[in-house]
C-alpha cells in the first residue's frame, strides 16, 4: 500500500510502533512550502483563496471555471469539474478507512473497468505517485471510433480518499499537466469527525453556499468517467 509524501496527517495518526522521528505536525505545516498538498482541513483551516464547495476547497486561478456535476436521477451534486486554460479535471472525494488507503485498490478496478469497455491502461510515476494513463473509446464528430487520454490521479488521505480525473491538455502536455497539477496540491479536503462507510462521497455544495443542495442520497465511488457536467456555476 502506497501513502504519499505529502500526507503528513496520515503519519500524525499512525499505530503506535510508528517512526518517531516525523516532525510534529504543526512545525511541518509551517514549514511546508506552497502548494505540497492536496491538504487535509487540519493542515490547511484557512480559506485562503480557495472556493468552499464542501468537501473540498478548491483554489481559485484567473480564468478559471467551475462546473458543478449533479446525479440525474437524485440532482445532488456528485463532483466538481475545474476547467483551466484548456484542461479539465474531475475532482471527488471519498470516505476512506482509517488504517489504510483505496488507491491501490482502486487502480485495479479502474483498469479492469476500461478494458471492458475497449480501452487500455497504462500505469506510471506521476507527481502524486502511481497515476494510471487510459485512452478511452470514444466516437468522434464524423462518426469515426476513436481514443480520448485521460489521467486517474488519486490521494490517499486522513480518512479520506481524492481522486482527480484528468482531461483536455493536460493529459497529454506535460506544461499544461503541470498548472492542473499545481491546483491539485493546493486543494483542501474537508472530510469531517463522523462515521462514514469507505468510498461514500463526501457532500458538496454550490460554490460558498452550504445547504444548497439537492435531496439527500449516499452515491458511493463510480468508476465511469463519462458522466459530464450536468450544470455550471462560475466560481
Amino acid at each position: 500500500m502506497i501513502f504519499f509524501r505529502r500526507r503528513n496527517k496520515r503519519e500524525e495518526s499512525a499505530p503506535e510502533g510508528a517512526d518517531a522521528r516525523e516532525t510534529p505536525p504543526t512545525a511541518e505545516v509551517e514549514q511546508a512550502p506552497e502548494g505540497s498538498g492536496p491538504w487535509d482541513l487540519a493542515d490547511q483551516p484557512e480559506l485562503g483563496k480557495r472556493v468552499d464547495v464542501g468537501a473540498l476547497r478548491v483554489p481559485a486561478r484567473q480564468g478559471m471555471q467551475m462546473r458543478m456535476e449533479l446525479e440525474p436521477k437524485t440532482r445532488r451534486i456528485v463532483a466538481v469539474n475545474v476547467v483551466y486554460q484548456g484542461s479539465a479535471v474531475q475532482l471527488q472525494a471519498f470516505a476512506a478507512p482509517r488504517s489504510q488507503g483505496i488507491w491501490e485498490e482502486l487502480r485495479e478496478e479502474i483498469t479492469e473497468s476500461i478494458g471492458k469497455q475497449g480501452g487500455s491502461v497504462e500505469e506510471r510515476d506521476g507527481s502524486f505517485g502511481l497515476e494510471l494513463l487510459a485512452r478511452l473509446p470514444v466516437r468522434t464528430k464524423d462518426g469515426r471510433a476513436g481514443l480520448r487520454p485521460v489521467r486517474f490521479l488519486g490521494v490517499d488521505g486522513p480518512r479520506w480518499f481524492l481522486r482527480a480525473v484528468v482531461s483536455g491538455k493536460a493529459a497529454i502536455e506535460e506544461g499544461a499537466a503541470a498548472e492542473v497539477e499545481e491546483i491539485l496540491q493546493d486543494v483542501v479536503v474537508v472530510r469531517g469527525d463522523g462515521p462514514r462507510p469507505p468510498r461514500e462521497l463526501l457532500p458538496l455544495h454550490l460554490p460558498g453556499k452550504p445547504g444548497e443542495q439537492s435531496a439527500p442520497a449516499r452515491p458511493t465511488l463510480d468508476l465511469d468517467s463519462g458522466r459530464g457536467p450536468e450544470i455550471t456555476e462560475v466560481g
